[in-house]
């Protein structure tokens, strides 16, 4: 399994570039791959400090898809902000991140991404607190389904 992240600078340079190119670039890569999933998530705010793109000083990756409850998607968002951020802005091993929420699509939607030194270093992070801040985000109650990977960096695929 491979994961691809794309980080364009606005939204009228990633439409311009699914009318433009996707097509043409989509069909000269036919049968390298299969079960694809795209999915486009806006930009909300930073996890930790300013996000950008940069993957040289990371080893990994923490990426989670959360499909939110409609009820409970201000209390999901306001939580993220006040108890998961800070939480992991603490964790020493934790570089920076981002927060993002799936345009108009009605299904509440977001992805927590997260950038590690190591992989030692976010199970510090996940051994010491993740099920404390879960109870005192109200998480379960929040989170109708929750999906994710660990993502060990390949420099070479970086560009």
């Amino acid at each position: 399994m491979a994961h691809v992240f794309a980080f364009w600078e606005s939204r009228a340079f990633y439409d311009s570039f699914m009318a433009r190119s996707h097509d043409r670039l989509a069909s000269s890569q036919a049968g390298t791959f299969k079960d694809a999933q795209v999915r486009l998530f806006d930009y909300r705010f930073d996890v930790k400090t300013g996000f950008e793109p940069r993957f040289t000083d990371a080893d990994l990756l923490r990426v989670a898809l959360c499909r939110v409850h409609e009820e409970r998607a201000e209390h999901y968002v306001l939580m993220q902000e006040k108890v998961w951020n800070p939480a992991m802005a603490g964790s020493p091993g934790m570089i920076r991140g981002l927060f993002g929420e799936a345009p108009g699509d009605g299904y509440n939607e977001y992805l927590v991404l997260s950038m590690w030194l190591s992989a030692a270093e976010h199970g510090k992070y996940r051994t010491e607190r993740v099920e404390r801040l879960a109870l005192r985000a109200q998480t379960e109650a929040d989170i109708a389904a929750l999906t994710g990977d660990i993502v060990r960096l390949e420099p070479s695929w970086t560009v």
